[in-house]
């Protein structure tokens, strides 16, 4: 799988020109086998250093390389997915405190989606 498509890259790359700004994550990169989570929302000039939430057993703020998310080799030839599905329009410091209350990404997502889809279904 392709980790970034063009489009996702343009996104990221142009988040990293606005330093310091409350990004929402552009892409969600995943281990479909085990621990690991990273939301991305900033792509550095270089290509490689993101930014962004990452969970490799406890939720914390910080860069990361995409070359590292690509270079990693799971059992049955699987590597780090990018999920197709993911979609937020929660701010990067959100997803980082309910990570941390929730102890991970992912028992924040559903956090998330879970109040996300009580708030369509009132409204």
């Amino acid at each position: 799988m392709i980790l970034l498509t063009d489009d996702l890259r343009e996104r990221l790359l142009a988040n990293g020109r606005d330093r310091g700004a409350d990004h929402v994550p552009v892409v969600k990169f995943f281990n479909p086998l085990g621990e690991g989570v990273w939301l991305a929302t900033e792509l550095d000039a270089d290509g490689d250093t993101l930014f962004g939430l990452a969970d490799l057993g406890c939720p914390e703020l910080g860069s990361f390389s995409l070359e590292d998310l690509i270079s990693v080799h799971l059992p049955f030839g699987i590597g780090i997915e990018r999920d197709i599905l993911f979609s937020t329009n929660l701010p990067l410091s959100v997803w980082a405190e309910a990570a941390r209350q929730a102890g991970s990404i992912r028992a924040a997502e559903r956090i998330v989606v879970s109040v996300a889809r009580a708030r369509i279904g009132t409204s």
